[in-house]
């Protein structure tokens, strides 16, 4: 039994860092500890503290039980042998080590030591107490050099289901961020167009309530389940009630008094909105659902995830909704109308959401926890992490990260259309880069287990700027005559190059997320960290996007 009745406990595992659990902390089905991680880290100051505040005689648990108190905190025993993995930059800072699997974090800790010099004095006085032992060897993961087929089958069964559960947020995404708007195209005036680019941005401002998705939930349906279950099911009754009815919206969207378009947008953005809160959910239930060790392939299955389903209802919609593209390769009488209309697309995504909704409430159960802060202690949380120096720093850098090469990646493909490159090529182009972008998602968030995550961004982003570099060069080198068949495969090949070093960005980054995260507020800890990777504006304007689509915008 794990109780805190004013005795000292202490759970183990091999090769980690001992971790307090609290009353009522229910314990994973896989004997791990229940991992409750701090939003912010302790220094060796803090650790030299933890002997003197944390721990107390044996008859003063005894006392304090006479007493009728309790003390709101877990008390340590032996505290002075807790590993010095747990470093700390100053003022309780995290360092480099925060990189580490294994590093010891405790909820709410302090931001400053008020007593450093007690502290230290505390801990020379203890007998044990020596400079000259060698320091102990970080330990390693298990399984930090596993592949998907190596990995427990509990985590292989858990990775399937977050792509699942990504994948189905990228549907409405690439309806909404691409076909939808390429499509209203022969409706909408581009200011109308500007509009509907508003649905988008609950992704953008999901920070702002994803405290609310970590405070509120029901114990007995589960932490993340209780916001995942009625999202997808709004969100599937949502698709079949505008795939019934899109047709008629988006003629009235173009209405000359431009009233048409706020409904039509209103409706768009309720459903980005339920699929960004079911992103917050879905990145927060990814850190207890993989065992810790192999927290990197939560990366990887957002990005499998989001990818593959994002290209789906973008560039594959819009394939089989162009009646050229059907009549090409799928009849052998020409007919105006394409293989798959957007309606249809809507109502069927809709059902498969509802089925797969049921499915998740039936066979899938999540680990029972009592651990609840309110929704004010979360908002506190996460105004803490934002002032820790580290956190700042990397928001810095996500901030700055994308202008070495941000114009390659907005104004490349414009460049080469104007140099003579057809629509055609650069479609082609694009279709053969996706499974290689689904295959290096993979190895990317393997690469992010053998090494640390931020070594490996580095490394990328090394690699993106070269990326960037040749872009120009295979601009520059268009031949005169125009596209031949050599210049063709160096546009591809120079593209593919791109677009892995963007892949192993992201994932690598969000690995690195994912490590250092807490999980009782995974959703906003997760969400604040990813919130400022995209905010660099792109530096071109939106129709970029469109660029490589069928010409044909008729709606069916």
């Amino acid at each position: 039994m794990n109780r805190w009745d004013g005795k000292l406990s202490k759970r183990s595992e091999p090769n980690r860092e001992h971790i307090p659990q609290e009353q009522g902390v229910s314990e994973a089905k896989d004997n791990r500890p229940t991992r409750r991680p701090p939003a912010l880290h302790l220094n060796l100051e803090q650790e030299s503290q933890a002997p003197q505040n944390y721990s107390s005689s044996p008859g003063s648990g005894s006392e304090d039980s006479q007493m009728g108190r309790q003390s709101d905190k877990p008390r340590l025993q032996n505290s002075d042998r807790l590993s010095s993995q747990a470093t700390g930059g100053e003022n309780g800072h995290i360092n480099g080590s925060m990189d580490s699997h294994l590093e010891l974090r405790r909820k709410h800790s302090p931001l400053e030591s008020p007593s450093s010099t007690s502290q230290t004095a505390h801990l020379m006085s203890r007998e044990d107490f020596s400079l000259d032992d060698k320091p102990p060897p970080t330990p390693t993961s298990p399984h930090a050099n596993a592949s998907f087929f190596d990995l427990p089958r509990r985590d292989r069964r858990n990775f399937l289901l977050l792509v699942l559960l990504y994948f189905l947020q990228g549907i409405p995404m690439g309806l909404a961020m691409g076909s939808v708007p390429f499509l209203l195209k022969s409706h909408l005036s581009y200011g109308q167009i500007g509009v509907f680019s508003l649905a988008s941005y609950p992704y953008s401002l999901k920070l702002f309530w994803s405290p609310i998705v970590d405070a509120v939930w029901s114990s007995r349906v589960g932490r993340r389940k209780s916001w995942i279950l009625p999202i997808q099911t709004c969100s599937g009754i949502g698709m079949i009630y505008l795939g019934s009815r899109i047709k008629d919206m988006m003629v009235s969207a173009g209405a000359t008094d431009g009233s048409g378009v706020w409904s039509f947008t209103g409706w768009w953005f309720f459903l980005v909105f339920l699929c960004a809160t079911q992103d917050i959910a879905v990145d927060g239930w990814a850190l207890t659902l993989l065992s810790l060790p192999n927290l990197s392939y939560a990366s990887t299955a957002q990005t499998v995830g989001l990818t593959a389903g994002h290209f789906l209802s973008y560039t594959v919609f819009l394939a089989f909704n162009s009646p050229d593209f059907a009549n090409r390769w799928f009849r052998s009488t020409p007919s105006e109308v394409g293989v798959m209309t957007l309606g249809g697309y809507l109502t069927l995504w809709g059902w498969l959401y509802l089925v797969v909704t049921f499915g998740l409430a039936m066979l899938k159960r999540e680990d029972k926890t009592k651990e609840k802060d309110g929704i004010m202690d979360v908002y506190r949380s996460m105004i803490r992490i934002l002032k820790l120096k580290n956190i700042q720093s990397i928001i810095v850098v996500h901030l700055i990260a994308k202008i070495g090469f941000q114009a390659n990646d907005g104004v490349t493909n414009l460049k080469l259309l104007d140099k003579g490159f057809s629509q055609e090529d650069l479609a082609l182009t694009v279709l053969i880069d996706f499974p290689f972008e689904i295959c290096l998602g993979y190895y990317a968030g393997r690469w992010s287990t053998i090494y640390p995550a931020m070594h490996v961004w580095c490394w990328a982003f090394v690699g993106r700027l070269v990326a960037a570099v040749i872009a120009q060069g295979v601009v520059m080198l268009f031949p005169a005559q125009g596209v031949t068949t050599w210049y063709l495969l160096t546009v591809i090949g120079s593209h593919i190059f791109s677009t892995f070093t963007n892949t192993v960005m992201f994932v690598a980054i969000s690995a690195f997320h994912a490590k250092i995260s807490d999980p009782l507020i995974g959703g906003t800890y997760m969400t604040l960290l990813a919130t400022y990777v995209p905010l660099l504006p792109p530096l071109t304007p939106f129709p970029v996007a469109a660029r490589c689509l069928p010409t044909s915008g008729k709606i069916k």
